[in-house]
This record gives structure tokens, sequence and C-alpha cells, in this order.
């Protein structure tokens, strides 16, 4: 009897009250050490590490996440998930697939017939097909937008994996998220755009971890993937990939204050956006942040991409492996990147000339970085390869960071990330 009715509880719930894994140091409660970045400004970011013993939480499944989550409220809390957590699932813990989403008749069969552009034009989608396509898609959302509130912890327990889901804060303050694995969050009903780079695209929903209008954020040892599904592996339709991801990490609509330290990023397209638009104005004098000792691995493009901000890239490790790489930094409007002692590994068909690209920036400040080992001036040589294409960058960004940790060589920087970056690798 006593068996069974822990079984009972544990179904029922997937929300325990337990301690972490003897095996690991209890991280919950640790904040945000001192000078470590701009989200330690002010008082810093302490996250859920007030949260009483009533809001300690360890989810094992989405209904107890959720659970937690208590709908994005601002009640200090502490979540440690453990083992697998897929955010495509029912209230019973039944996987649901795109099948169970689609509803009104929806069918990506018909939908492509709907809005091929040989016939449909360059119009914006609409009627029946697309209707049914936004349906299907508020169904999904329901089940896997996670709404992060306020001094909230959330932490992955040894292997903890979150899968399918997209963590979101928004508008919220202090937040810390560390040691998980956040992979995969895979859009069942991109919508087509046929007016979108010249030849149209297709848009999906979701980042796998979502910051809107958010500050004191603490972002540490998480590894972010499109592992399961990468678009790599989706068909072509209308001559562009089916692309089922977002960002891996997008900082946007006013965020700031914002620490990203000893994170990997792989296997993806577009990792991290800061800033989302040229017309958000409003964005001046936020969206600052600090991105340390991260590794950035197979990533085509944005790591990050800039818009307004005073982001301080300093120890960060990049592997670019991709045949459809584009870009690393890219320098949008008004953006003031300081770059210190980042490591780039490529192989021949990518040069120094391709790390940097500019859209309508202004300038970079860049010092101490190696490319395949060597030196490299990644400002001198972005002025001198693409002045045809691209006007000139400068090199004053008009702000000298002052809250960082010790920054060391790029070359021993890059091998501390190749040993200790993303989710599994506190010390």
């Amino acid at each position: 009897m006593r068996l069974r009715l822990v079984a009972l509880a544990a179904g029922m719930v997937g929300l325990l009250c337990l301690p972490a894994h003897a095996d690991a140091r209890d991280i919950s409660r640790d904040t945000l050490p001192a000078n470590d970045g701009w989200a330690s400004a002010g008082e810093g970011t302490t996250g859920g590490s007030a949260a009483d013993a009533a809001h300690v939480y360890t989810v094992t499944d989405r209904a107890g996440l959720v659970r937690a989550l208590d709908g994005g409220s601002a009640t200090p809390k502490i979540i440690r998930i453990a083992g697998t957590v897929d955010a495509n699932t029912d209230d019973d813990g039944d996987h649901l697939d795109c099948a169970d989403y689609a509803t009104d008749g929806y069918a990506l069969k018909k939908y492509l017939a709907a809005y091929d552009p040989r016939t449909w034009g360059a119009a914006k989608p609409s009627g029946p097909q697309e209707e049914a396509r936004q349906a299907s898609a508020k169904k999904q959302a329901e089940r896997v937008e996670l709404l992060v509130g306020s001094n909230t912890t959330i932490v992955g327990l040894k292997g903890a994996v979150l899968k399918g889901g997209s963590l979101q804060v928004r508008n919220a303050t202090n937040v810390i998220i560390r040691n998980l694995d956040v992979r995969d969050a895979y859009d069942c009903f991109p919508v087509w755009q046929p007016n979108t780079g010249g030849l149209g695209d297709w848009k999906t929903a979701y980042d796998t971890i979502w910051l809107t209008g958010s500050t004191h954020v603490w972002v540490d040892h998480v590894t972010l993937s499109d592992k399961g599904h990468p678009d790599a592996d989706e068909p072509t339709y209308f001559a562009r990939n089916y692309l089922r991801h977002d960002g891996l990490l997008d900082i946007t609509n006013g965020s700031d204050l914002v620490t990203v330290s000893w994170s990997k990023f792989a296997d993806h397209d577009k990792a991290m956006l800061i800033g989302n638009s040229d017309s958000a104005t409003g964005d001046r004098g936020r969206l600052r942040v600090t991105l340390h000792h991260n590794q950035f691995e197979s990533v085509v493009q944005r790591a990050p991409r800039v818009r307004f901000g005073q982001v301080h890239l300093y120890n960060n490790r990049y592997i670019a492996k991709n045949d459809d790489y584009r870009y690393s930094l890219g320098i949008s409007t008004e953006s003031a990147v300081h770059a210190e002692n980042n490591a780039f590994h490529t192989p021949g068909h990518i040069e120094a000339a391709d790390l940097v690209k500019s859209w309508n920036g202004s300038a970079l400040h860049q010092t101490g970085t190696l490319f395949n080992g060597y030196p490299v001036d990644l400002l001198a040589i972005h002025n001198a390869y693409n002045s045809g294409s691209e006007r000139d960058l400068t090199a004053d960004v008009g702000w000298t960071p002052t809250l960082h940790t010790k920054i060391d060589s790029a070359e021993a920087a890059d091998r501390a990330v190749a040993r200790g970056a993303g989710a599994g690798r506190i010390p």
C-alpha cells in the first residue's frame, strides 16, 4: 500500500519537495557574484535564493514544472529540474506530437498548396489554411511556452534536460537559470513570409530561452541546442529550408542588466539576438549584456547580433564548422560591442573577414582576438575587406566595461571554456 501511494503521488503531480542529489553541490541558493557582468549592477541578481521551504520544488515532468512556475508569479521560488522534462505532453503526461496539435483542418500539404508563391504571389498568407495554422499554433503554445516570473531560480540537477519547451522571462526581474540542458524548442507550425529576404522565408515561433522586457537575469552553465530535430534535416519548401527553431537565447524589448556565462550554444542557425528591431528606439540605454566564457559551436549566425546595447563580450570560444556559416558578431544599429580576448576556430573556407558583419553599425571595440591560434585585429580586417559593401567601423564604442571577472588571455580562456562550459560543469 505504501509503495502504491508513493507512486500515485509522484504520477499525479510530478512535483516533489526533495533535496538536490547528494553527489552534487546544492547550487540552488547561489546568487550572482559581485562584479560578474551587467547583471551584478545595483542590488545584483539573487533569483529565488530567499525562497522559503514551501517554495522549493523538485520537478520531474511538465505538470510539476508548470505548477512550480505558478503562472509566472513573483513569489520567491527555487525550481530544481530532475531527469528529462518534455514540454510537449498533455495533463496526464502523455507525449504530444504535431498531429495532436493540428486543428480546424490544418495540413501542411494543403498549406503549401494554398500559399505557393507561383500561384499565391507575394501577399501575406490569409484564408482558411492560415487561420487553421494559427489555431493549431495556439494549441502548441499553450503547452510549450513556460512563463518564468520574478525572483525565480531554475536549476538542473545532474543530467537534467528540458525538451521542447520555451522558457520565457517576460517583464520580470531577478531571475537565475543554471545547469540545465534546454533543447529542441520545435515549432510544429512555421508561417510562410513571402517578402522576407527577397525570396521569402519560413518564420518560427519559439526561442529556447527568451528574455523580453526583463532585468537582472543571470544565465549560467546552460546548454542550448536543437538536439533531436536539427533544422539541417528539415526539407525545403518554396526553395527555403523549412525552419523549425528560432533563437537559442534572445534578449529583446528593453531587457537590461543580463549576464550570460559558461554556457554552450550548439548546432543552430540564429543563436542570440540582442535587440529585435532597428526602430525600437526605446531600447536606447538598455540591452546591457555581458557574455563571458561561453562556447558557440556550429552556429551559423548571431553570436550575438546586437542593436543599441552595450555588450561586453570577453573570453568566449567560437567553433565554426558549418558549410552555410554566415558570421559570428553582428554589429547593428547603435550597438556598442566591447570584445576582448575571444578565440575563433574555423575551417579553411571561413576567413577572419567573415567573422564580423555590420548592418548600419558604426563601432566595434576589439582587442586580444585569436583566429586559429594567431592574433588578429578584427576591426582592421573588417574595414579592409568589407569597405566596398559596408561602412567602416570605428573603435570608439563610447564606454568601457567595469563590471567583470578576471579577463584571461584568449588562449587561456579557450582552454578553460572547452573544459568548463555547458550544463553539468559547474565546479
